[in-house]
C-alpha cells in the first residue's frame, strides 16, 4: 500500500485580463510541450504561501500576491526519480502582480498572457497538463 502524500501549490496570475501559463520544455519526461500554471512543491516545514512565492519567483521572475484560493484539486503521479506514486493535492491560489514582465526558468521552453477564451481552447484541444484542466474545470 502506497501512503506517499505531496503537496503542490500553483498560481493563476490574471494581469490585464489574460491568464499566465508556462509551456513545459519539450525534453520534459511528463507533460512535454502543454501548457501548465505556474507553481510547484511545497518543501517539507515550508509554508504553502511561501513556496508559491518561491515558486513562481524562480519560474517566472515575477514577485505575486496571493489573493484567494481558487480550487483544490487531487493530481496524482510518478516521481520520476524513485518511480513511486504519489498522490498529490494542489492548491490553486487566485494570485496578482504588478508586472507582466516575465522571465521563463530553464524548466520551461516559453509563456504566454491568454485570454480565458484561449485558455477554453486550449482545454478543447487537450494542450494544457492534466493538473491545469482539472484546475480551470471548477465545481
Amino acid at each position: 500500500m502506497n501512503d506517499l502524500w505531496g503537496l503542490t501549490v500553483r498560481g493563476i496570475c490574471e494581469v490585464n485580463g489574460k491568464i499566465l501559463l508556462l509551456k513545459v520544455r519539450s525534453k520534459s519526461s511528463h507533460d512535454a510541450n502543454r501548457w501548465e500554471i505556474p507553481g510547484g512543491k511545497v518543501k517539507k516545514c515550508e509554508f504553502f504561501d511561501d513556496a508559491l512565492r518561491r515558486e513562481f519567483l524562480e519560474e517566472t521572475g515575477l514577485t505575486i500576491t496571493i489573493e484567494s484560493l481558487y480550487n483544490v484539486i487531487q493530481n496524482n503521479y510518478t516521481a520520476c526519480k524513485t518511480k513511486e506514486e504519489v498522490k498529490s493535492i494542489q492548491l490553486i491560489m487566485k494570485v496578482t502582480s504588478d508586472s507582466d514582465e516575465v522571465t521563463i526558468s530553464e524548466e520551461h521552453d516559453g509563456f504566454k498572457w491568454f485570454t480565458r477564451d484561449e485558455v477554453d481552447q486550449l482545454i478543447e484541444k487537450d494542450l494544457l497538463t492534466r493538473a491545469a484542466m482539472n484546475s480551470f474545470k471548477r465545481n
